[in-house]
């Protein structure tokens, strides 16, 4: 029987300041974190590798570039080339000087500036978590930065409300409670409009239509041709370990 997966911060940099006291690593053990650290130049499948442990799940991943935000975003592209980390939330910490050169494009999640204030730190890997997590319970569901609020009908994308009409709440709060099952046009007409609606199956794809053009990328939303519609279950890479991030408590 498989144990509990081990859920670690992988911070990344240069290898003799990796240790440093006041380096992440550092402060994250500090704070009860389970803490794994790797050279820029490293392999990253080394992190899951090298302890023979099979059964790990990176929280987030912070890259230490100091003055070259450049190596930095070389390093990241290096981890999402790894399936393990392919989804895994990234901060990029560098110096208050280097924080213009940082891109929105340049992949990272957020940045962080040191020297670090600990509680921020720990504090934004939450935040991260947060973002990417998934869950579901009676009150709310929530696809990575999607939150659906069964009780007041509404619907928030990364703390933004997102104004849906009735149908398109229910369509979206069905699909997203059965998430992973393929439903035909046929089927979604039954089970959100009902029995006794008379309108023909276009009427599905529109409102498709409408929640892509509000939610965009947040929705993971398939089509299949000749089959119907699915939300994606949250990714998975071999079981456990490409699990996300469970909600905070």
């Amino acid at each position: 029987m498989e144990g509990k997966p081990i859920a670690f911060v992988l911070v990344v940099g240069h290898g003799p300041q990796l240790e440093h006291e006041e380096g992440a690593a550092a402060l994250l053990r500090q704070l009860g974190a389970e803490v794994r650290t790797l050279d820029l130049w490293q392999d990253f499948a080394t992190v899951f590798r090298d302890d023979g442990d099979e059964n790990s799940i990176a929280r987030a991943i912070i890259i230490e570039a100091g003055d070259r935000p450049d190596l930095a975003v070389v390093a990241l592209r290096a981890a999402r080339r790894e399936p393990l980390l392919a989804d895994t939330p990234a901060l990029i910490a560098l110096p208050t000087r280097q924080v213009a050169r940082v891109e929105p494009s340049t992949g990272f999640d957020d940045f962080i500036l040191f020297p670090y204030v600990p509680a921020e730190l720990y504090a934004r890997i939450r935040a991260l978590e947060w973002r990417r997590s998934e869950f579901s319970n009676e009150e709310r569901l929530k696809v990575g930065g999607l939150v659906i609020d069964r009780a007041a009908h509404e619907v928030t994308l990364d703390g933004r409300r997102i104004v849906l009409t009735a149908k398109e709440f229910s369509l979206l709060l069905f699909l997203a409670s059965h998430r992973g099952k393929v439903f035909t046009r046929s089927s979604l007409l039954a089970k959100v409009w009902g029995a006794r609606y008379e309108g023909g199956p276009r009427t599905v794809d529109i409102h498709v239509r409408r929640l892509r053009a509000k939610l965009g990328d947040a929705l993971p939303l398939e089509t299949l041709r000749g089959a119907g519609y699915k939300l994606r279950e949250p990714s998975t890479v071999d079981g456990a370990r490409g699990a996300r991030a469970e909600a905070p408590r």
